[in-house]
């Protein structure tokens, strides 16, 4: 036995080094809360121009100063900016009302959609204005604009066998999916057989007998998937013309579904040129068709090892007759021009390293190409998006928005000026008026942000880490508590998502709030999110990095590296407490960090998560794991890259989250996940979102006041305030 002086000695040492946990408050959490884009709405004002352009170049847009809205007119050509009053006396040409002139000059669409029924808002409007064609009973019907007079186009259109329909996967809108021809003469469009392929099913909960959603939904290795018959419609005959192929597979050059992007009219609508993808996405070919045979000629085909993909679409010069096409050929995304006859390469039009975006303008007159690209600028983030313009012939590129931050352009008719839009994560919107090689003419907006200041807001802090190989530089963004002690460690919660098809940062343009990054960071904690491979944004290597091997190198790997070093960069981290959370994509990571590597993630939470491509369209999986292939034991090719088949690896806390009536990522793909769990007899937490989307709708402030509780508890080691409430303020 101890003496009574040393037991008691005892007893004081224990209970000084014991630490106690910090009691989160609702004020902690009201802090937290103000972080969030609804209480940091409106504080940002001004540095925003839609340019309405007028004859000669000129232009008027709204703006706010000072509280007072203002409509102002520039005339580019003379350096000027004239404030507007309410006669418009002094800006000729500016409407007297512009609340009902639109003011959104500069972009357009290609007509309302809506649903099946044929109601008003279902219509696709002619170039012309005089019809609109909608859905009607799997047909194809069109509607007089004057008269109001509706017409059949198509009549044998069965249920899952119609015409222009939009069901696919988890896409089951009733918007028609069509192109008119520039003379509003010829509809382009397909019809898309589905009537063997397998149903996906929901239940919507509620009081008594519950209702059953079921429709199309195509998974990968189905041997029945939805297939494309194009047509073409003759409108005044009401004729329908099908192109002379094969059916084709329900993909487009773009992302995962069809798109009438891959559809180019000639002028005088007499043909048309279109692009097919194979079902693996390995191949793209362009055709041409007779718009009155159907008859159809190849011009080219360009097949690639992983997946084909156009980041920006292409583009036919009719007047020419040659193609604008995009390719990452050379590891990066550049347009290179075709001869439409022959098929054969005339020259490539964009060269240098970082990816082409989008193309903004072709102009065939002087043959000049402005166009978008990340990673061109030497010395800035490779995600900012930079403008440049070249000749069709490739000769000479021009840089066109120097100013370091992210770019965007607003072209003026003739091409001899342009409104540049810039920011970054930390530096609010600079709005300028450009001309035609880049030289800066006149300033027009700044940002205001000091209201958002005033509030303690502070930005993200952007951030440079090496990724798993030790060499490849990753980029991202690290948000840290308004108040932060530099004699502190922090935990670190990474908030990530996988790609392929994005990232997990984002845009890189100004934004007062990112989700609840920084809201996460007031409760003491280091948030952040990186850009690992396996990403767009960057070069096509890049890009495939875990091309086949969707749950092994999903970009954790990078996140883990990233995190550590990171941690070296900035003591305040406590890399020993590390955590992942995600929602969709991100949700599959999340869950997947914590099963590959349970020693270094503590806490995670996955939130709708595709944990099983085999339970997600078919049109996803099979982009970028590839074909599902069969293998000797019985399993296949995505059994290896599904999470519940490394679930008993568990050694921290997750929290799984899934909406019931979720038509994206189907509850199922957690449900797998919770049943290997079970079974491994591993705890863990679950919530399920009763008959909430993929989003979570009116329960999304719910959950997220449930994931910060979930960090506080686990990893800061704290208690939450009971049950506290995110509202949106009242303003």
């Amino acid at each position: 036995m101890l003496p009574l002086v040393a037991a008691l000695s005892s007893i004081v040492t224990v209970a000084v080094g014991a630490q106690t946990p910090r009691v989160y408050t609702a004020l902690d959490y009201d802090r937290a809360a103000a972080q969030l884009a609804p209480g940091l709405a409106g504080l940002v004002v001004g540095g925003a121009v839609t340019a309405n352009w007028l004859p000669e170049d000129r232009f008027w847009y709204r703006t706010t100063d000072i509280g007072a809205a203002q409509v102002v007119l520039v005339d580019p050509a003379k350096k000027t900016r004239t404030v507007c009053h309410a006669t418009r006396s002094n800006c000729a040409g500016v409407p007297v009302n512009v609340d009902s002139a639109g003011g959104r000059g500069g972009r357009g669409g290609r007509g309302a959609v809506g649903e099946r029924g044929g109601g008003v808002g279902t219509a696709v409007l002619s170039p012309d204005g005089k019809r609109a064609a909608f859905i009607r009973e799997w047909n194809l019907w069109v509607r007089d604009v004057s008269t109001g007079q509706e017409t059949p186009l198509t009549t044998d259109g069965v249920k899952d066998f119609g015409y222009a329909t939009d069901n696919a996967g988890w896409v089951t809108s009733d918007r028609a999916i069509l192109l008119w021809s520039p003379d509003s003469k010829r509809i382009a469009t397909q019809q898309q057989d589905e009537r063997k392929v397998g149903d996906m099913f929901l239940v919507e909960m509620k009081a008594g007998h519950p209702n059953l959603k079921s429709w199309k939904y195509p998974l990968p290795g189905d041997s029945v998937v939805q297939m494309l018959t194009r047509v073409i419609i003759d409108v005044d005959a009401a004729k329908v013309t099908r192109l002379q192929l094969p059916p084709e597979f329900h993909r487009g050059t773009i992302g995962d579904n069809i798109t009438m992007a891959d559809y180019n009219w000639s002028p005088d609508g007499t043909q048309l040129a279109l692009a097919s993808t194979s079902r693996d996405h390995k191949q793209a070919i362009v055709r041409v068709a007779d718009a009155a045979t159907g008859v159809v000629r190849t011009v080219l085909n360009e097949t690639v090892s992983t997946h084909f993909e156009s980041r920006t679409g292409w583009r036919v010069l009719w007047t020419t007759n040659e193609i604008v096409w995009y390719s990452q050929r050379d590891d990066w995304g550049q347009l290179y021009l075709y001869d439409l006859a022959t098929g054969k390469l005339k020259n490539k039009i964009t060269n240098g390293e970082g990816p082409v975006t989008q193309i903004v303008r072709i102009d065939e007159a002087s043959r000049t190409v402005w166009y978008s690209a990340f990673g061109r600028e030497k010395g800035q983030d490779p995600y900012y998006a930079h403008y440049y313009k070249t000749g069709l012939d490739g000769k000479v590129q021009l840089s066109l928005t120097p100013d370091v931050g992210d770019h965007t352009m607003q072209l003026s008719p003739s091409g001899k000026y342009f409104v540049d839009t810039y920011s970054s994560p930390d530096v609010p919107p600079v709005v300028v008026v450009r001309d035609a090689m880049g030289k800066l003419l006149l300033p027009l907006e700044k940002a205001d942000i000091s209201k958002l200041i005033a509030t303690g807001w502070q930005p993200p802090i952007p951030i440079k880490v090496k990724a798993a190989d030790g060499t490849t530089d990753l980029y991202g963004m690290m948000f840290r508590p308004s108040k932060f002690d530099p004699s502190k460690k922090y935990p670190i919660i990474n908030n990530a998502y996988p790609g392929p098809q994005s990232g997990s940062v984002g845009s890189r343009a100004f934004a007062a709030a990112r989700g609840d990054k920084q809201a996460l960071a007031e409760l003491g904690f280091i948030v952040v999110s990186l850009d690992g491979r396996g990403t767009p944004g960057r070069s096509k290597s890049f890009h495939d990095a875990y091309y086949g091997r969707m749950g092994r190198d999903n970009t954790i790997p990078d996140q883990v590296a990233g995190m550590k070093d990171l941690a070296r960069q900035y003591p305040i981290i406590d890399i020993e407490k590390a955590a992942m959370w995600g929602h969709s994509g991100g949700g599959f990571i999340a869950a997947d960090a914590l099963f590959r590597f349970p020693d270094f993630f503590k806490v995670g939470i996955a939130e709708s998560g595709n944990h099983d491509q085999r339970v997600y369209e078919d049109d996803w999986g099979e982009r970028y794991q590839g074909l599902m292939e069969k293998t000797s034991d019985g399993t296949d090719s995505y059994d290896i890259e599904a999470n519940q088949t490394v679930a008993k690896n568990l050694k921290g806390h997750l929290l799984l989250a899934h909406g019931t009536m979720d038509n994206n990522v189907p509850p199922y793909n957690t449900l797998l996940v919770v049943d290997a769990l079970i079974k491994a007899n591993k705890d863990f937490d679950l919530i399920m979102l009763p008959n909430q989307p993929h989003g979570y709708g009116d329960m999304s402030n719910y959950m997220m006041r449930r994931r910060w509780d979930y960090f506080v508890k686990y990893l800061a080691g704290g208690e939450a305030p009971k049950e506290y409430e995110i509202k949106t303020p009242k303003r």
